[in-house]
Order: structure tokens, then C-alpha cells, then sequence
């Protein structure tokens, strides 16, 4: 792919910048790990570390690598959410379906380029046939509740996810080899403007946008996160095929779905009694906890791409 090398290399420096300063930041601040800021900011840097190596693995690997590293995290991720749902031996045959015929095929569409079939074979076929395979085995106990739990599972960790790699196939003119460039635009704009939030809300945030859900989300973070994620994406958009304008906008919006996301997110996490979907990365939570605003805004940012700046 044109242009990985340096994509890989950029990111490989800005990651190593941010572990340092994160360092830093602890030892002159809090060493005995006290400051939930500092924690938070390189809990976020490991988990990205972690991810940067097994992506840049994967792209070396072409095509096939790229959407089999997807697959593996639409998988964890499934595994994650649906641990925390209702289930009933009912529904044993369409767990088995999300994990071994839904995730492989969407991913099936993203690899060959089928576009429609990507964009509509969760929400609209599998969002239908699901529940009829658990009404076919005839138990009616928390029925509504059960198929929904897993039909959001499904959508959030292999629709939203799938939308990653997704990326990669986009016919855009004038950019091509290059679409490695708009994952980097993508988590980088959404996961400073998630620790810009977080700090500014733990600073002077006052207003609280949802107190039983988050004591962390004010306005006055929002706000700050959302002016930090359009300087970002500005400052970003040589990454991408935008006009500094157009990614300040781009920025915006994907700052505000990252937001949404992780106060869904949340919310889901708040009804089921847990703090953390996992332990991926102990003790700062599990896979979902560290990507639930990007999976949020991956789709988003891949339709506008689609439809603004892709050819037909």
C-alpha cells in the first residue's frame, strides 16, 4: 500500500511520544498510580500500542490479514457484550449463528467489496432472522428482551466494527494505497477528543450531562472535546482527502458519535450491575471499554465517506 510505511512510522512516533509523556506525567505527579487522569490517558496508550502492533502485522500480511485482525476483534467484542445479556437454552442456536455464520459473512461482504450488502446485511436481514430463530424453539420467557440484547450486540461488535476495515476498500479518486491513512484520521481525532473530555470534565467541568449514568461527562467537557476533535482534524487532514475545512467538520461529527457511544455504552454497562465489559487491559476494563467511541463513529465516518468523497 502506498504510503504505509510512513503511516506506520507517524503513528509508531506519536504513540511513543504520548507513552512518555504519559510516564512522565506519573512519576512527577502521582507515582503510586492515584491520578485517575494520568491512569486513564495511559491505560488508553497501551491499549492503542497494543492494537498499532497487530495492525501494522496485519497490513503486512495484505488484505486478508487486515479483515482476519477485524474478525478476531468482532469476536472478542461479541464475546464481551453477550456475556453481560439474558440468555435462555432458547437462544443457544442464535448465539451460534451471530458468532459462526453472522460475523463471518459481513466480513465476507467488507472483503469483497459488496457495499450493499454490507451496509444492510445486519440491520435489516439478520435484525429479522434472529429473532425467529429463537421463536422457533418455543420459549417466550423475557423473549423481547433477550433477542434484543443480542440483536444489539450484533450490530454494535460486527456491524460497527466491521466499518474499521471497511475503510481500506473505499474507491476514493486521487487517494488510492491510501486508506490505511483514515484509520489513523479516525482513532486519533476520537481518542484525543475522548482523554480532552475526560480532562477538561474532571478540571472544571460542573454540569453533568447524565449524573445516574456518568459522574465523569459534563458539558463543559463535551464542548472542550469537541473544539479539541476539529483542531485535530484540521490539523489531520493531510491524512486524508478532506480540505482542512471539511475534516474540521468531519472532526466534529465524529466527536459527537464517539460521545453518544460511550454514554450508550455506559448506560448498557450501568443497567447490567457492572462496571467494565472486560479485562482486556486490568484494572481499566475490557475491549469495549477502551474502543466503544470509535466503534460508535466507524460506521458514521465510513458512509460519509462514501457517499461525500467515494466514486459510485
Amino acid at each position: 500500500m502506498t504510503g504505509l510505511a510512513p503511516a506506520l512510522v507517524g503513528l509508531g512516533g506519536i504513540l511513543l511520544l504520548a507513552a512518555i509523556l504519559g510516564q512522565l506525567l506519573r512519576e512527577a505527579i502521582a507515582p503510586d498510580g492515584s491520578h485517575p487522569l494520568i491512569e486513564t490517558m495511559n491505560a488508553r496508550i497501551a491499549a492503542w500500542w497494543a492494537f498499532a502492533v497487530l495492525m501494522a502485522l496485519a497490513l503486512l500480511a495484505g488484505k486478508a490479514g487486515v479483515i482476519g485482525l477485524f474478525l478476531l476483534v468482532s469476536f472478542s467484542a461479541l464475546r464481551e457484550f453477550l456475556t453481560l445479556t439474558k440468555k435462555s437454552v432458547a437462544d443457544h442456536w442464535t448465539l451460534a449463528a451471530s458468532f459462526f455464520l453472522v460475523l463471518p459473512l459481513q466480513y465476507l461482504f467488507v472483503a469483497a467489496g459488496w457495499q450493499s450488502l454490507m451496509a444492510l446485511f445486519v440491520p435489516v436481514h439478520v435484525f429479522l432472522i434472529l429473532p425467529v430463530i429463537s421463536a422457533l424453539r418455543g420459549r417466550p420467557e423475557q423473549f423481547l428482551a433477550r433477542v434484543a440484547e443480542t440483536q444489539w450486540a450484533v450490530m454494535i461488535c460486527i456491524y460497527c466494527v466491521s466499518a474499521i476495515p471497511a475503510l481500506l476498500w473505499l474507491p476514493i479518486p486521487g487517494f488510492e494505497g491510501r486508506n490505511l491513512l483514515l484509520i489513523a484520521f479516525l482513532i486519533l481525532v476520537v481518542q484525543t477528543s475522548d482523554i480532552a473530555q475526560f480532562a477538561i470534565s474532571r478540571g472544571v467541568g460542573r454540569r453533568r450531562i447524565a449524573p445516574a449514568l456518568s459522574a465523569s461527562k459534563t458539558w463543559e467537557g463535551t464542548a472542550g472535546g469537541m473544539a479539541v476533535a476539529v483542531l485535530v482534524g484540521g490539523a489531520l487532514s493531510w491524512l486524508t482527502p478532506f480540505t482542512p475545512v471539511q475534516a474540521m467538520g468531519v472532526g466534529l461529527v465524529l466527536t459527537l458519535m464517539g460521545g453518544v457511544g460511550d454514554l450508550v455504552m455506559t448506560a448498557i454497562k450501568r443497567d447490567k450491575g457492572t462496571r467494565d465489559w472486560g479485562h482486556l487491559i486490568a484494572p481499566h476494563g475490557g475491549f469495549l471499554d477502551r474502543l466503544d467511541s470509535v466503534i460508535f463513529a466507524a460506521p458514521i465516518f465510513c458512509q460519509l465517506i462514501r457517499v461525500f468523497w467515494a466514486s459510485p
